[in-house]
């Protein structure tokens, strides 16, 4: 079967000119970015704020809360861990101590596990399950559990010295509301550490599911949730109020030994999808033949096969008067063009 099922995406594939790697470049402007669609339900797809409402906050919370209840959720939280050791790693490169921090969505203590009270002195961790926040992983810093929903933040303006986040942004459907909160609770000169899956992510599983819907089913839905473009985040940090921006990212890939250990990995974290558009049942026919795809567009020579995660990690200050300003155009005394003019020293003139 799995033969029969190659041959015949590969068929399609040269049908549509596809991108081997990133998949058909008919398909990427379907539905997995967002489809025209969303906007013929303003009750379901449109806030009150006139925000998208691409997400189910409902169902995320009700994910988040039966992840907590697993034995063994722990073996999960592989990703979570890595992610939140290299957010510490950007707090430490800051020469500064945090009297108050705030860790947005924080869960089980991913990143404040690897600080210290020399670093952050008191913390107020938040999450939108209630679960999440009893397994909490104690550390040395004072901290405080608040059952919080990521897009509305209770907090008084200029309150925390220090706010940071990890892998829970993603699915928030205001963005830009949400990271004006953000400033907003910050201190001046306080500021914002974050990280969230964006840009390709998970593109394997992605063009996967696509061609063996499509070839089975003569069309395919969206599975994985949109994720923000790398080149719209400095964007939308500048839009909220921030300076001094950093925006870079990380390819963090794990492997595994098929397709369905990707699912079920992705299942145990809490990050299914819960987009109001997604398809909750797909055909066993289709998962079959996504698997097989899966195995021969990726697969790996040791018969794994590789999901790729790609983390944007952003840094945005609130604004303050001690921070460096850039100077004002035409302020220069030395032009780059001068530089080629000038030579080097003469043996004579060392001496």
């Amino acid at each position: 079967m799995s033969g029969s099922v190659t041959v015949r995406v590969l068929r399609r594939l040269q049908g549509l000119r596809a991108d081997p790697v990133r998949g058909p470049a008919g398909l990427r402007a379907g539905p997995v970015r967002g489809p025209a669609g969303l906007r013929a339900v303003p009750g379901r797809f449109l806030s009150s704020g006139g925000a998208m409402n691409v997400f189910n906050r409902d169902m995320k919370k009700r994910q988040k809360q039966r992840v907590a209840a697993l034995k063994d959720g722990h073996q999960y939280d592989y990703l979570r861990n890595e992610v939140g050791s290299r957010v510490a790693d950007r707090v430490y490169d800051i020469a500064r101590t945090f009297p108050l921090a705030l860790d947005i969505g924080g869960g089980k203590s991913h990143i404040a596990e690897h600080l210290n009270k020399d670093v952050v002195q008191s913390l107020v961790l938040t999450d939108v399950s209630q679960q999440n926040l009893k397994q909490c992983r104690q550390t040395e810093i004072p901290t405080r559990c608040v059952v919080v929903d990521e897009e509305f933040l209770p907090f008084k303006e200029n309150t925390f010295d220090l706010v940071l986040s990890s892998l829970s942004l993603h699915w928030i459907n205001d963005l830009p509301g949400a990271l004006r909160q953000i400033q907003q609770v910050l201190k001046p000169d306080g500021v914002f550490i974050g990280a969230m899956v964006g840009g390709e992510t998970l593109y394997e599983l992605r063009c996967s599911l696509q061609l063996a819907e499509s070839e089975r089913e003569g069309g395919f839905s969206a599975h994985i949730s949109p994720f923000t473009a790398v080149t719209d985040l400095g964007n939308l940090l500048g839009g909220a109020g921030f300076s001094m921006l950093t925006v870079d990212v990380d390819e963090v890939q794990v492997h595994y030994p098929g397709m369905m250990e990707v699912m079920t990995d992705l299942q145990g974290m809490g990050e299914s999808n819960c987009a109001w558009n997604r398809r909750s049942l797909l055909h066993r026919d289709t998962m079959l033949a996504a698997a097989a795809v899966y195995r021969e567009m990726y697969g790996n020579q040791d018969g794994s096969v590789p999901a790729t995660f790609e983390i944007l990690y952003m840094i945005g200050w609130k604004p303050h008067e001690s921070q460096a300003k850039p100077v004002k155009r035409g302020s220069a005394t030395v032009s780059f063009g001068d530089l080629s003019k000038i030579s080097r020293p003469t043996n004579a003139g060392r001496s």
